[in-house]
């Protein structure tokens, strides 16, 4: 996992890519590089060592004839596989799947992409024709930002790279009125930032002669109509739990240490069993969790009861409520968008305890409930936002809309004939996995640390997703298959034990611990060039509500402390 970035068309590139390389160095601190094209384009690349850790995989890359020019953000899984597709046609000269992805590209093209199973975001410059070929794997794991004028078209990994090359730093207050009405953390295409956008997962993109053109390779409600459909269970079974052992195994392809993050959830429990029946020598392999010493809400217990059947070191990380203040302004300058809250900074906090550990590699549970129906309301279908809310955690009151269409809520495609699969569909492309890949991402890369989704294998997704709906859910057990698959290896009371939503003390920390935090971030949005976009009566209003125990939801709470973070 590394940070791209780069410049189409810029005449003084030179000095605007070397800042952008340096703002988001801690994606890949252990080599930054350059190419220039002059006078047409420049490329840059910082790289965190993950396969292959010899200079040679320094990138930008380029092949024997020097004509395509590669910088790439991820890792090709199954490169290994590919490689020996094209061994006896090109002379390999590292052990990168950085060489194995630009050897494909020069020989399938485009095409090229289907073979893939990976997390990734890449820019190839062809010399020769003076174009720019850029790409963002299938669910947008791996990011990439860019901006487009008449003439210049920059890159990067991260939004705050696109600002160091000059482009104003301007709030796009229409995706900012939905994050407030709504909830949504901003559009498959549009950011939190004016003139700065993202590519869309599973799309490409090809610049020539200033001309931007956008492509879908990843076609997912047309992988899901071929795939073939399963009616026997046993049979599916066998198969998904092939699939998840070889997404597992993939995921370890590594030249440094790799360790995982569990929760007390099913999904940990999978991906603990699948993890020490997949690999060796697993008392080396570190899990990593964190807690708060609240009771109420830490899932410790449940943690301790699963390793206790493995011999994995479990590192337990604790963060308390005087930790906040501090960890959400350097978390926020991270995520150059508005966060997930309180989980988000403990979160934040393994990636940092993995680091200071030597671990490079970390590997998570994300996917499980979008592939498999997993959510309360995927059953009930009830389109609920929050698990255990019963009223709306927005409060659109607290916003001066201008416009009678900045309040129209968004509607999602439904391309499949079934309201379950439309939900799985909305969750994957437009609300849950969007979100929460961006906020791991960024947490993970601040500590340079490289975060892996063994779930967000793509034949497993569309497995999961194509799967009768009657082995999704049965009753009122959800993600049956997974269930049944992995209690051959934990106990049932854990493999059939229902689902616990993820959660911390952040109700109660924001009314209490933190009441000063929350009134200065308010003050501060009060004082700041952006007061005029909000009701302040409504907001005192709704904050002195909460403080006087309504405080079901303190979503609308810590979207006010977001805001302040980034803007006041």
């Amino acid at each position: 996992m590394c940070g791209i970035a780069g410049l189409v068309g810029h005449e003084n590139y030179e000095f605007p890519l070397q800042a952008m390389l340096q703002s988001q160095v801690h994606r890949g601190p252990d080599f930054t590089g350059i190419y220039y094209d002059k006078n047409f384009a420049a490329l840059g690349h910082n790289r965190l060592s993950i396969i292959d850790l010899s200079s040679q995989a320094n990138q930008p890359f380029t092949d024997y004839s020097k004509r395509y020019y590669i910088v790439f953000n991820g890792e090709i899984y199954n490169y290994l596989e590919l490689k020996e597709t094209l061994k006896n046609e090109y002379d390999f000269k590292t052990q990168s799947d950085t060489e194995v992805l630009l050897a494909l590209y020069i020989k399938y093209g485009k095409s090229c992409l289907n073979m893939l199973n990976g997390m990734f975001s890449f820019a190839i410059w062809d010399t020769k024709e003076k174009t720019l070929f850029a790409v963002r794997d299938r669910f947008g794991v791996k990011p990439f930002y860019y901006h487009h004028n008449a003439s210049t078209f920059v890159f990067s990994s991260e939004i705050k790279a696109i600002h160091k090359s000059g482009v104003n730093k301007k709030p796009n207050q229409n995706i900012w009125n939905h994050y407030f009405i709504n909830g949504s953390y901003g559009l498959p295409n549009e950011t939190f930032w004016e003139d700065i956008y993202q590519l869309p997962a599973g799309h490409f993109l090809e610049l020539k002669n200033g001309d931007l053109t956008i492509t879908e390779w990843y076609d997912f409600v047309d992988q899901i109509a071929k795939h073939p459909q399963i009616n026997n269970y046993s049979e599916a079974k066998e198969i998904y739990s092939s699939l998840l052992f070889d997404s597992v195994k993939l995921r370890f392809r590594a030249d440094v240490p790799v360790g995982f993050n569990i929760s007390g959830g099913l999904d940990s429990s999978a991906l603990l069993a699948l993890v020490n029946q997949s690999q060796v020598n697993t008392n080396k392999i570190e899990a990593f969790t964190f807690y708060t010493n609240d009771e109420r809400y830490d899932e410790l217990p449940w943690v301790k009861q699963m390793i206790s059947h493995y011999n994995n070191p479990l590192n337990e990380v604790l963060l308390v409520a005087k930790e906040v203040p501090e960890l959400s302004n350097f978390i926020s300058d991270f995520q150059d968008e508005p966060f997930g809250g309180i989980p988000t900074l403990a979160y934040s906090k393994l990636f940092k305890t993995a680091k200071n550990k030597g671990i490079k590699v970390l590997l998570d549970g994300q996917g499980m409930d979008e592939q498999l129906a997993g959510y309360d309301y995927y059953s009930s279908n009830l389109q609920a936002t929050i698990q255990g809310v019963t009223e709306s955690p927005f409060k659109p009151q607290i916003i001066n809309v201008t416009s009678s269409d900045e309040i129209v809520k968004h509607q999602y495609p439904k391309p499949f004939n079934n309201n379950v699969q439309n939900l799985q569909y909305r969750d994957l492309f437009y609300t849950k996995i969007p979100r929460a890949l961006r906020f791991n991402d960024r947490v993970s890369m601040a500590y340079s640390t490289e975060l892996r989704e063994p779930f967000l294998d793509y034949r497993l997704v569309e497995f999961g997703f194509s799967l009768p709906i009657e082995f999704k859910i049965k009753g009122q057990q959800n993600k049956r298959i997974l269930r049944d698959v992995i209690s051959k290896y934990v106990p049932q009371s854990i493999s059939y034990a229902p689902k616990r939503p993820l959660q911390t003390p952040q109700r109660e920390w924001l009314s209490e611990d933190l009441k000063e935090f929350v009134e200065m971030h308010i003050n501060k949005i009060k004082s700041s060039n952006y007061a005029s976009w909000f009701n302040m009566g409504e907001i005192d209003k709704e904050w002195n509500s909460y403080l006087k125990g309504n405080n079901q939801s303190s979503f609308h709470i810590w979207q006010l402390v977001n805001f302040s973070l980034l803007l006041s």
